[in-house]
């Protein structure tokens, strides 16, 4: 199965900061999953989330840390398509660390189940 993630990192409400850093993800979710939890499953699975609970999960402040989806398109065109807007709080990631920001938003997203 597949982790909801929808609730905490599903955040449409969410206004962009000038420290967050910014990605969109073209995304196709599995059938029966919808956008808004395909979404949240990048920006979570990119981030704070992991496909389990793990005994770390209260140690740190979520909230200061999840990468949020904030928006979702349709692809033009394009049937069950969407662009997924992700913002990532810079805490996140070491500083000066170019390769722990791409390794961190890119590498874990693909193979997710949802997508």
């Amino acid at each position: 199965g597949v982790k909801e993630y929808k609730l905490t990192y599903y955040t449409p409400e969410y206004e962009t900061k000038d420290t967050d850093i910014l990605a969109a993800f073209r995304v196709t979710p599995q059938p029966g999953v919808p956008p808004e939890e395909a979404g949240a499953a990048v920006a979570a699975e990119s981030s704070t989330g992991t496909w389990t609970t793990v005994w770390t999960d209260g140690l740190t402040s979520l909230d200061r840390y999840k990468g949020r989806c904030y928006h979702i398109d349709p692809v033009l065109g394009e049937k069950d398509q969407y662009i997924c807007y992700v913002a990532y709080p810079l805490y996140l990631f070491e500083e000066g660390s170019v390769t722990n920001m791409f390794t961190s938003i890119v590498g874990n997203v693909f193979g997710f189940k949802a997508l």
